[in-house]
């Protein structure tokens, strides 16, 4: 019995309108508009780090700006396409070099891709995280209402790996791609600047600590995931000792564990922390921070 991945991930099986995993790259997962609204649960909300990257490559593919995507972390991934039908996909996010059997293709563009075909987004230029988005959008099986892998709690589909086979859904009757013309990507932030609101924990820190906070300049540190921006820099200085029972977190919290760095929870972050949240950086804010690569500089800078 072929092995049954959470989310409808199926290694090696399927012979219908889909993707075969070819390189699978460091860490690739499948990513939507996440599962809101189950904090109360302990579900994380999960979905696109760069929500506005996912949006504007579905937008180009012809689907809803929600549907779900291929999210991929630094060094890219390549798919072949099942099925009878040639498919569009956009590559976005984080520049990088797009081919199709070996053969350069628009990156930030719709590209038609025949059944048979292997498209390849390469090692990422400039940002971090790439998106691919495919006409139909990808369709394995939603859970609590999103397909978005959480890697924190393991629900929706697993981390893709070499072979596993992804469906697709159909193309909407009628669904037409948008007029030909240049895409407004954003660009990869040289500085990461994150305005910041008090957190409900900043007197648990003195005067000074909440100073260099909005006055230090930290970078990303390689720890970072999904879960967290990790920071490198001066530490904050605590107000007073000990530690907090375990309370709700938003995504965008300021969390300070014991080294005093800050550390800004990004979408798979967990729904408790105990330790003190010195300040919240919006949500708006943090698309940029799915494309900042370890050693950018960081300002957190008053909201």
């Amino acid at each position: 019995m072929p092995e049954q991945g959470c989310g409808g991930v199926r290694p090696g099986a399927g012979a219908g309108p889909g993707l075969e995993v070819v390189r699978a790259g460091a860490l690739t997962t499948v990513q939507d508009a996440g599962r809101g609204g189950w904090a109360h649960l302990g579900v994380p909300r999960a979905g696109a780090l760069d929500g506005a990257a996912r949006d504007l490559a579905n937008r180009l593919a012809g689907n809803a700006p929600d549907a779900a995507v291929l999210e991929t972390t630094l060094t890219g991934c390549a798919v072949r396409v099942s099925g009878a039908r040639p498919v569009t996909v956009v590559v976005g996010g984080a520049v990088c070099r797009v081919t199709v059997d070996g053969r350069p293709v628009a990156w930030g563009a719709p590209v038609r891709v025949p059944p048979g075909a292997v498209l390849e987004a390469g090692h990422a230029l400039h940002g971090l995280r790439a998106y691919l988005a495919f006409g139909g959008g990808l369709v394995p099986e939603p859970v609590l209402g999103s397909r978005s892998a959480d890697l924190l709690s393991g629900l929706g589909p697993p981390v893709l790996r070499d072979g596993d086979v992804l469906p697709l859904g159909a193309v909407a009757p009628g669904s037409r791609l948008p007029a030909a013309g240049p895409a407004p990507w954003p660009g990869v932030p040289g500085e990461l600047v994150l305005p910041v609101h008090p957190g409900p924990r900043d007197d648990w820190f003195t005067p000074a600590a909440l100073r260099t906070l909005t006055t230090a300049v930290y970078r990303v540190a390689a720890q970072s995931n999904r879960i967290g921006l990790r920071t490198e820099g001066p530490p904050l200085e605590r107000a007073r000792g000990g530690e907090l029972p375990s309370e709700g977190m938003v995504l965008g919290a300021v969390q300070v564990p014991p080294d005093g760095r800050p550390v800004v929870f990004l979408n798979d972050h967990p729904t408790t922390g105990g330790y003190p949240v010195v300040g919240v950086v919006a949500a708006s804010a943090l698309d940029a921070a799915a494309q900042a690569a370890p050693g950018t500089p960081v300002r957190f800078v008053p909201a």
